[in-house]
């Protein structure tokens, strides 16, 4: 279901950047399980280059029972652009659930201003897309915009609608990345690098996917497949609690 997202995905990447691959941890690039009715494949990529520091993406493909993909693009630590976050997920093509936004770095007006602002534009030409749903697991004001898509919706809309909106976002991403002067001051960058390792924290502590992934595909392998390389910066709760 979402192929063509990660065909112009790629498309887009390769055609503006020079990317360069960025290291997955063995073991954790693709994994096949057969547990449950159909098998599951995950299968992730990563990418840096001048400006982008992790460009990561994953599919799960489980035929009919799940399609999923999650990506992350961390700006370079010299540029203080929201993070770009995807997370679409199908289940039974019954349940769609799509997740779309600049994930600011910052809450402070000018910040806001800067970057969460171009996109009301946007917003606002999905209002299909934008159903301002409760989040169970997030604090909705912290590392989200207020200009965030955030459906439950159907397969033709994400065929249509949400594929215009993807490729509108990710035009604006470019945009903003085009117009953006790299930080100079250490203690900016310093900031920067720390409000990244901090989202990297927050999100791998609440993220709902990690029982999804050891369900499919074991505990062990879930949790270092969530600190290993989706928020490599997070330390485990576990690790946390032992200091």
């Amino acid at each position: 279901m979402y192929k063509p997202f990660v065909k112009h995905l790629e498309n887009e990447l390769f055609n503006r950047f020079n990317l360069q691959n960025r290291a997955i941890p063995t073991g954790l690039e693709l994994k096949v399980s057969d547990r449950g009715r159909n098998p599951a494949t995950i299968q992730s990529w990563c990418y840096q280059c001048h400006q982008l520091r992790k460009i990561r993406y994953t599919y799960i493909d489980a035929g009919e029972s799940a399609q999923i993909l999650n990506s992350v693009i961390y700006p370079s630590y010299d540029y203080d652009l929201p993070l770009l976050g995807v997370d679409f997920l199908s289940f039974g093509k019954i349940k769609n659930l799509v997740v779309l936004d600049f994930q600011p770095l910052f809450q402070d007006e000018a910040y806001q201003r800067k970057y969460i602002e171009p996109l009301k534009f946007l917003h606002a030409k999905y209002p299909d897309l934008a159903q301002n749903l409760e989040m169970k697991f997030y604090d909705a004001n912290q590392y989200f915009s207020k200009y965030l898509l955030f459906a439950k919706t159907d397969p033709e809309t994400v065929a249509t609608r949400l594929l215009a909106a993807f490729k509108d976002y990710l035009n604006l991403y470019w945009q903003m990345l085009d117009e953006a002067e790299p930080q100079k001051d250490p203690e900016d960058i310093a900031r920067i690098v720390k409000a990244q390792k901090d989202y990297d924290q927050y999100s791998a502590d609440r993220d709902p996917a990690s029982g999804l992934f050891s369900s499919y595909f074991g505990h062990e392998w879930a949790e270092r497949f969530l600190y290993g390389f989706l928020f490599e910066d997070a330390v485990p709760l576990a690790a946390t609690a032992k200091k």
